[in-house]
């Protein structure tokens, strides 16, 4: 089968395709055909050798759509020819198969596209934990999304929503505001003017927002201490470097940072999130939204896009 492959740290030109052997489930695990392949930012930090280790060479990938070919003993829960999406691989997911162990594989409703399918592992799961565990946000607080238009954003977005929070989102571009505002955003800020974090607060008549959920930390943590309200949650899902804060601001509002990697959801729980995330996809209040589809031989752009400005929904690689 063909298959993207790592041989060393660097630039998106390391990825390259290659032809391995189809994998072979064995006892606990299920060998699934890709339709469709998510592409996270956390692969870039993998491929440069900045966020986790990798033994060389290895498939990028955990997200994915597609359908079960065949299973090993013991497994229970999947069947071949069933439909299925990925939060987890053992072999990696930029393939045009993958093998995951059960506990990472997911029923994939019927209204689910394989494409929309494939972007719900890691964006989804992340903004759920984000928003309701982390954050632990309750109906009727308000949820600002600092970084709002991308895959977690626009999923953190849904599920805020879906919780009876208000909503306050942030994107860079007009695209980007119209886009968070179709996903159940109250208001949406332009975070490249220089008032919107004033527009912010006048928008809470200056209390400030019970949950930020935060993109880019290095950027924005300082800000974010100004703006939480008192007792409130700053939960950083993504940063690019560190930055200076002062713990002042964060004294006087009693406010919580925490941080967080999806990776690090015990199984349990992560099963519980997956339930919880089947039963949005089959009702509609989750809605994934794919950017744009490219041939998996073009992961090299894929890496290049998904870590550009401005994104509006998901990337997804098609094998």
């Amino acid at each position: 089968m063909k298959s993207i492959r790592v041989h060393q740290f660097g630039e998106p030109d390391v990825l390259k395709v290659e032809d391995i052997p189809d994998p072979v489930a064995g006892p606990g695990q299920i060998a699934v055909g890709l339709c469709a392949i998510g592409v996270n930012p956390v692969e870039t930090y993998i491929r440069k050798g900045i966020a986790g280790p990798a033994q060389f060479p290895y498939t990028p990938g955990t997200d994915g759509a597609g359908i079960v070919e065949s299973i090993g003993d013991g497994v229970t829960r999947a069947k071949p020819g069933d439909r299925v999406y990925l939060s987890g691989s053992v072999s990696g997911t930029y393939a045009q198969r993958a093998l995951c162990l059960e506990k990472h594989v997911f029923r994939l409703p019927d209204n689910i596209s394989f494409a929309q399918g494939a972007a719900v592992g890691v964006p989804y799961v992340t903004a759920y934990r984000a928003v309701l565990v982390r954050g632990s946000a309750k109906p009727g607080q308000t949820v600002f999304i600092h970084g709002a238009s991308g895959g977690v954003g626009l999923a953190a977005v849904q599920i805020a929503r879906a919780a009876g929070c208000t909503v306050i989102g942030t994107a860079g571009t007009e695209a980007g505001r119209k886009l968070v505002r179709e996903q159940g955003a109250h208001d949406v800020l332009d975070h490249s003017a220089s008032d919107y974090l004033k527009q912010l607060m006048d928008l809470t008549a200056g209390a400030g927002v019970n949950v930020i959920i935060e993109m880019l930390a290095n950027v924005n943590l300082a800000k974010d201490l100004t703006i939480v309200a008192k007792f409130g949650q700053i939960v950083v899902v993504g940063s690019r470097g560190p930055i200076e804060i002062n713990p002042r601001d964060g004294m006087t509002r009693e406010a919580d940072i925490h941080t967080m990697r999806v990776f690090n959801a015990p199984d349990g729980e992560l099963q519980s999130y997956n339930a919880a995330l089947v039963a949005g996809l089959e009702n509609g209040t989750l809605r994934p939204i794919i950017r744009t589809e490219l041939p998996l031989s073009a992961a090299p752009k894929a890496h290049e896009l998904v870590m550009q400005s401005g994104a509006c929904g998901k990337i997804v690689l098609v094998p």
